[in-house]
């Protein structure tokens, strides 16, 4: 690709990016902001906390899922300047989230207690999540509207309203906790509880706010309220011919994610608590790949749509260049900030010391997964293709990392950190079969009618 048109691509690709990590930092500093204040509250209360994030992360990566395919479909769509079928697969989307919204309502709500019981044994860290869940899950509906409608802006290359938003909820969010966890200003020390009450009150702001912007400032879409509640039959057999393959990924990555708590949590309390603090500091500097992602995927898509796959090409082979560097970079960070990050943290020593190991290692996966990641998620699945990534995902996750995981955990009785190398392995060696499939193989599917 000749130089000016790799500037070109490069600072299309930052327009997207910086946005996107900027929003998935934010969303993120929420998780690390109420892990901080809890653990300086206690314990038990972090690790409960953390437990029913895991459901939150699942479900987060469902829409995930949803959002991606919705944007596979869209981008190509928006290439083509054809924005009816746009707002119809929309809709399809919306449709799924909040079924999906509605039935871990349901699980929340008729069985929290097998719910917690799957994550930890320990019954303190049962009793302080099941207050957090008794709150959190009336989250679940309004989260799913506002990631659909902002996957949908996404489609078209609006992403600074994410950012604005994920603004809003970490000062909302970090308000009321610091509030109603230890009592300040008057105010009662709920605790869990009080974590709780913060984040659903940030999630009814950024829905009302998603809402108003897509009613008055949209000028692309268009998007209507009655426009969804509409059902097209032939679009959404369309959407979910390709997309149930992107929602089984990322749902599958979540469970994968929340199993990795399991295991850990059935080893050790101490194991379980290291592993909040390490996780969300890491998923702060793992924004980079997921903003990378996003915003391949948008490119991608959008220069299929137009119709030049000698120039998707050429983009892929950019962006992978790029992708190196953004990995090695994170890597570093990561590298740098966790001791004065965990430092903030109120951890017995050896709980300290314990996640100051995981995040050794997660410095290292950094670097790789911000390759691997990237390159399947945006490049290929932006260009159509989503077959591939589920195949390597259940061959490697599922057939692999986790087997081995729980053999090293529960049979060799390995230590925890030991445990994570294993939990994280995939990050490496799938970027092998990825590499060689988006430069040596025809990967590009063309989606729109």
């Amino acid at each position: 690709m000749a130089p000016e048109k790799n500037r070109t691509l490069y600072r299309t690709f930052f327009a997207l990016y910086i946005p996107l990590v900027l929003q998935q930092m934010i969303t993120l500093g929420v998780n690390l902001a109420d892990n901080i204040m809890l653990g300086a509250y206690g314990e038990s209360a972090l690790a409960g906390v953390a437990a029913v994030n895991q459901i939150q992360f699942v479900f987060q990566n469902i829409l995930m899922g949803t959002g991606d395919g919705l944007v596979m479909f869209c981008s190509q769509y928006w290439g083509e300047k054809k924005t009816e079928p746009m707002r119809r697969i929309s809709a399809t989307a919306m449709h799924f989230a909040l079924i999906v919204a509605v039935i871990l309502f349901a699980a929340a709500t008729f069985a929290p207690s097998g719910v917690m019981h799957i994550f930890t044994d320990s019954e303190p860290i049962v009793r302080e999540g099941l207050i957090y869940l008794n709150i959190i899950r009336f989250t679940y509906p309004f989260f799913a509207v506002t990631q659909i409608l902002l996957a949908s802006m996404r489609s078209v290359g609006r992403v600074k309203i994410a950012f604005a938003l994920s603004v809003m909820t970490l000062i909302v969010n970090c308000c009321i906790n610091y509030t109603l966890i230890f009592g300040h200003f008057g105010a009662p020390a709920l605790g869990t509880a009080g974590a709780a009450i913060g984040t659903l009150t940030a999630r009814i702001l950024e829905t009302a706010v998603v809402i108003w912007y897509v009613k008055f400032r949209d000028t692309d879409l268009k998007l209507k309220l009655a426009g969804f509640f509409r059902h097209d039959p032939v679009l959404s057999r369309d959407y979910f011919r390709v997309s149930w393959m992107t929602i089984l990924v990322q749902g599958l990555w979540g469970v994968n994610t929340a199993l990795q708590t399991v295991i850990l949590g059935h080893m050790n309390s101490i194991a379980i608590a290291a592993n909040s603090a390490a996780s969300n500091m890491y998923l702060l500097v793992k924004a980079s790949a997921i903003g990378a992602a996003s915003s391949a995927s948008v490119i991608i898509g959008r220069e299929v749509g137009e119709g030049d796959y000698a120039r998707v090409q050429r983009t892929a082979v950019s962006l992978q260049k790029l992708f190196v560097i953004l990995g090695i970079a994170g890597g570093l960070l990561l590298f740098v900030i966790y001791r004065p990050i965990l430092g903030l943290y109120d951890l017995a020593p050896e709980t300290r010391a314990m996640a100051a190991s995981f995040l050794q290692v997660l410095c290292v996966i950094q670097v790789f997964q911000t390759y691997q990641m990237p390159t399947n998620s945006g490049i290929i699945r932006g260009g159509g293709n989503a077959r591939f990534q589920i195949i390597l995902d259940l061959i490697s996750i599922w057939c692999i990392v986790l087997p081995l995981s729980a053999i090293m955990a529960f049979v060799v009785k390995a230590s925890p950190v030991a445990v994570i190398w294993c939990l994280n392995a995939d990050q490496i060696f799938k970027g092998v079969p990825i590499w060689y499939y988006v430069n040596r193989r025809n990967w590009i599917r063309k989606l729109t009618r």
